[in-house]
């Protein structure tokens, strides 16, 4: 019980109508910054906790 095409379709289809095509590439581009972000934070996170361990 996954995911079917059908259903990655409708859900394409109705991102394109809230958000329009001429949005989804900034709306796509501010979600990987995002998701970049975040993950530096959690590598700085790790490093911090690795510092603390050392002293």
């Amino acid at each position: 019980m996954g995911i079917s095409i059908s259903h990655l379709l409708i859900v394409m289809v109705i991102v394109l109508i809230l958000f329009g095509a001429g949005k989804l590439p900034k709306v796509m581009n501010d979600l990987a910054k995002g998701i970049k972000s975040f993950k530096n934070g959690l590598k700085d996170d790790v490093d911090n906790d690795k510092g603390d361990i050392d002293k």
